[in-house]
């Protein structure tokens, strides 16, 4: 089970309950044990998680819920990661500490930090399971509002990207982030000039940074290292099969490969939050904006590369996903 720090749940309660909404059914519609919030150890289900998340935005009547909730934060809401990247003598060690830390507070959660030319891009993904929209759009924008914080000053991106459509008003993201997101995209992302990250911190406090890092070494090895989820391994097995074996990209196909009948993969799915019909559904969303991103892949080849049996299906499957079709995104890509 993909578990993550109870101080995020009780991180979200809070902000719900700073914009006016009632935390005790909010928590029993999670199945989220307050009690919980003080312990810096305790962690809860993914799907509890999720369903705070969305069900904060829905009672407080905020679609844009993440972004605010970023907003709100202040030093030590997340423990001992928390204070590690804050105490980072740069922006840029800043973003690796938050990389290598984070299965402290979140078991599937992956940060994935590389420089391209003069930039650097932030790519933010969970391990074979799906996100809340406001959960993405909160640790994104948590990046620069904490980013800010030790700065100084604020910080901005030069891009920002999300794999889901948009959830509040567009004016909002560009307020918070201080540049307009794309929507609809391969991955969950952030870019910043090297120059502004690389820029030694105010903050910093080099005897306080290491006795931090040396707390974090300690507790970061005696976490589990997390064992793959069932939806990761259907995941890997649906992008070896996906396109060349037809029959394979199936519930009875793929509970064959695990050894595994089909009731009990729907029910370990299930149980992580996920179901066979999304994750394949995922996948070919992300995949697709991949391929055409590639000029060089015909669009009919894509719908094939998919396990599309006709073009028709994945066109309609595209307008579902990002209410283009796939020649409309190639162009814009262009």
């Amino acid at each position: 089970m993909v578990e993550v720090a109870a101080s995020i749940g009780a991180m979200i309660l809070a902000a719900a309950r700073g914009m006016g909404a009632d935390v005790e059914a909010l928590a029993a519609h999670a199945e989220f044990d307050s009690s919980l919030a003080c312990d810096p150890d305790a962690r809860i289900p993914l799907r509890v998680e999720t369903a705070l998340w969305d069900e904060a935005a829905r009672l407080t009547g905020d679609p844009a819920f993440g972004l605010h909730a970023a907003q709100g934060l202040r030093p030590g809401v997340f423990d001992v990661i928390d204070y590690a990247v804050r105490t980072a003598p740069t922006l840029r060690a800043s973003l690796d500490r938050l990389a290598r830390y984070n299965r402290l507070v979140h078991d599937a959660a992956v940060f994935s930090v590389t420089q391209e030319g003069q930039a650097v891009r932030v790519e933010h993904s969970l391990r074979g399971v799906s996100q809340s929209p406001h959960a993405a759009e909160f640790t994104l924008a948590s990046i620069v509002v904490v980013g800010g914080q030790i700065n100084g000053s604020g910080i901005e991106p030069s891009s920002v990207s999300f794999r889901h459509v948009a959830q509040g008003a567009r004016a909002e993201y560009a307020r918070v982030f201080g540049v307009a997101p794309g929507f609809s995209a391969a991955e969950n992302s952030l870019t910043f000039s090297l120059a502004v990250l690389d820029r030694p911190l105010p903050t910093m406090d080099p005897l306080l940074s290491r006795v931090i890092e040396r707390h974090a070494e300690a507790l970061l090895r005696q976490r589990p290292t997390p064992a793959e989820t069932t939806a990761a391994r259907v995941r890997r097995l649906l992008c070896e099969t996906l396109g060349k074996e037809p029959a394979a990209v199936t519930l009875a196909g793929l509970a064959g490969r695990l050894r595994m009948s089909e009731r009990s993969l729907q029910r370990r799915l299930s149980d992580e939050g996920q179901t066979f019909d999304g994750l394949l559904d995922e996948l070919r969303h992300e995949l697709s904006l991949r391929y055409l991103a590639d000029k060089k892949i015909a669009i009919a080849e894509v719908a094939f590369l998919l396990g599309y049996s006709e073009p028709s299906a994945f066109h309609r499957a595209f307008k579902r996903w990002t209410g283009k079709t796939p020649n409309q995104v190639r162009q814009r890509a262009a």
